[in-house]
């Protein structure tokens, strides 16, 4: 029977998700506490009816959750010699088949992204090709992968530690370990050019994509260079405005940016500055107190100077729950207007958060 929420997190900030979720279990009255080990990647909630929390607490809430699973069963001491036994075994003792086919579309087998765990990964990737065919001749797995029904995890804590998850595709990450593998183009300007290729991923849902990321759309970029996220909103057809005093990196914006009128370089501050007509997007980037930036960002789509922004919140190195959930509303409340909001701690980001937000 499903015991308890799993999920991934970025090592070292276990004790920010295990905060997270034991005040949002809380809040919506579902007793339990958090269970995990700094470093480890992952925390899992342990509580009743564990079903129903997982039901109440969407993934697209969560903030420190790289992934989200319902935990079906944990298998310690299994015998390296038989692995898939153990697993038949728990699998016919907690879940009720359905007569209408195999209750499971996918099999993912990963490992918590952390430095104790990563060596596991050729074991989950040869373990994986050995259990999928068993499980589908077991009547658990589809014959054919069906990403629309629930997928089952296998997740490797140890060679002989396993713990069993499901997870349904509407309400979790659709990467292994919620990690998208993403490249660094040759021509990007900076690493940071990948937070935002993530960003548009995670915090986007297909809809909003195709209606906000098209040729025609207008955008800033505050504290732009050398010009990462000015790049990537480029490339998603929207004519921007980079705003910093710095240079941008020139070798990035060939082909005639400069001259086509799509960019436009602006040294100014990026505190201070604002448009002269209201644009479609604001992007911000910038090393800067969180709670400044909260403010500023809050200040744009207050004045309506952008319909929607996407920014980051460098976090510091201690209470950084207590400070995430305090810049968040701080940036509600100032923007004063119902505003929708989702924030990630994505895979790309180190010590901050990415938020995307706009009036509902």
């Amino acid at each position: 029977m499903p015991d308890a929420l799993f999920c991934h997190c970025r090592a070292g900030f276990e004790p920010e998700l295990a905060a997270e979720l034991a005040e949002r279990a809380a809040a919506l009255g579902h007793a339990g506490f958090p269970r995990t080990v700094r470093g480890s990647g992952f925390v899992e909630f342990i509580g009743e009816d564990a079903a129903q929390l997982a039901r109440r607490l969407p993934f697209a809430s969560l903030i420190f959750a790289r992934q989200k699973l319902l935990r079906l069963a944990e298998l310690r001491g299994v015998d390296s010699r038989d692995r898939i036994g153990p697993i038949h075994a728990a699998l016919d003792a907690g879940i009720v088949r359905d007569r209408d086919g195999a209750p499971f579309g996918e099999l993912w087998v990963e490992h918590p992204d952390s430095d104790a765990a990563r060596p596991l990964s050729g074991l989950a990737r040869s373990f994986g090709n050995a259990l999928r065919p068993a499980l589908r001749k077991a009547g658990w797995l589809s014959a054919r992968e069906q990403p629309r029904l629930p997928r089952l995890h296998v997740v490797l804590l140890a060679g002989d530690h396993l713990v069993l998850g499901r997870s349904h595709p509407g309400d979790s990450a659709p990467w292994p370990q919620g990690i998208p593998r993403l490249r660094m183009h040759p021509q990007a300007p900076s690493r940071s050019a990948l937070k935002l290729e993530e960003a548009l991923l995670t915090l986007l849902d297909d809809d909003q994509r195709g209606e906000l990321l098209r040729d025609g759309l207008t955008g800033a970029d505050l504290g732009a260079a050398p010009g990462g996220w000015t790049w990537v909103m480029l490339r998603h057809g929207v004519r921007m405005t980079a705003i910093d005093n710095g240079p941008l990196r020139a070798a990035s914006f060939e082909d005639g940016l400069f001259e086509s009128g799509r960019l436009e370089h602006l040294r100014a501050d990026g505190f201070r500055w604002q448009p002269a007509q209201p644009l479609d997007w604001m992007v911000c980037d910038m090393v800067e107190q969180p709670r400044r930036v909260a403010e500023r960002m809050a200040t744009w789509l207050r004045e309506g100077w952008c319909r929607q922004t996407i920014f980051n919140l460098k976090l510091p190195m201690k209470k950084r729950w207590d400070e995430t959930r305090l810049c968040l509303e701080l940036f509600e409340s100032q923007v004063g207007k119902p505003v929708q909001i989702r924030a990630r701690q994505l895979y790309h980001d180190r010590e901050e958060i990415t938020v995307f937000a706009r009036p509902r």
